[in-house]
């Protein structure tokens, strides 16, 4: 908790600069809307960090990739229609992710559960994200959640949590970065996209972290790929490419 207060604070001071120099007609902000990202946020965020405590990461990057057919399912229950290429594309992602992730057995004990409420939340939070988008500037909207997310982090870690300044000194790289290109960058840029983008394809979208994890890793850290992660990565890219390639070949045949 102490860690997610840091670095969305972080990421809120970022983007105080980029609204003050920000040239734009589009100031809307709706405020009922950002409040509720900022509480799934939260609450997505620190399910995964607790759950990550009593899981490995291999199950955790999978079960939380979830949120790719979770994000149409409950879509489908808010009255929202997905095409047929966005389920085959959000389940060939999920098989590509599970060949990536998962190495072993997959058992359900209580921090894959955690991790999955957390892959619920995240779902929330992207189709919240697809609602206010549309009504607002993104960068302000943004702005809000993380402060809403810093909030009430830094109130759990108050309470759950000890802390001392050496343990913030030891950890200030992972939350420089963490705050100023995970969340004043990155997050920001979901918002900003998903004024232009609908919920399942940029779910779907957003899986392809996974890939650019395992890459990253090998370019950076040397880490090895098995033919087993490289068929995951390839089947990810696949369903991503599927969702945006059919719409788009569907509509010139129709032209």
């Amino acid at each position: 908790m102490t860690f997610n207060a840091l670095r969305f604070a972080l990421g809120t001071l970022v983007l105080v600069p980029v609204i003050w120099l920000r040239q734009t007609s589009d100031t809307g902000l709706p405020l009922k809307g950002s409040l509720l990202a900022g509480v799934c946020l939260f609450a997505a965020a620190g399910f995964q960090q607790v759950g990550l405590q009593y899981t490995s990461s291999a199950n955790a990057g999978f079960i939380t990739g979830l949120y790719v057919v979770m994000v149409p399912v409950i879509g489908l229950f808010l009255g929202r229609q997905a095409r047929r290429s966005l389920w085959v594309g959000a389940a060939v992602c999920v098989a590509g992710l599970y060949l990536l992730s998962v190495t072993a057995e997959l058992t359900m004990g209580k921090g894959d559960l955690l991790v999955l409420v957390c892959a619920v939340l995240w779902a929330f939070q992207i189709l919240v994200i697809d609602h206010v988008a549309q009504r607002g500037d993104p960068v302000r909207i943004a702005a809000v959640q993380f402060a809403v997310c810093t909030g009430l982090s830094a109130v759990a870690a108050g309470w759950f949590e000890p802390c001392t300044m050496a343990a913030v000194r030891a950890g200030a790289g992972a939350v420089a970065y963490a705050g100023i290109f995970s969340v004043g960058v990155a997050l920001t840029m979901q918002e900003v996209c998903q004024k232009r983008c609908p919920a399942g394809p940029a779910a779907v979208m957003m899986s392809m972290e996974a890939v650019f994890a395992a890459l990253t890793g090998y370019v950076v850290l040397g880490q090895t790929l098995t033919p087993r992660a490289l068929l995951g990565c390839g089947l990810m890219l696949a369903g991503m490419l599927m969702v945006q390639l059919v719409p788009l070949l569907k509509g010139k045949k129709t032209e």
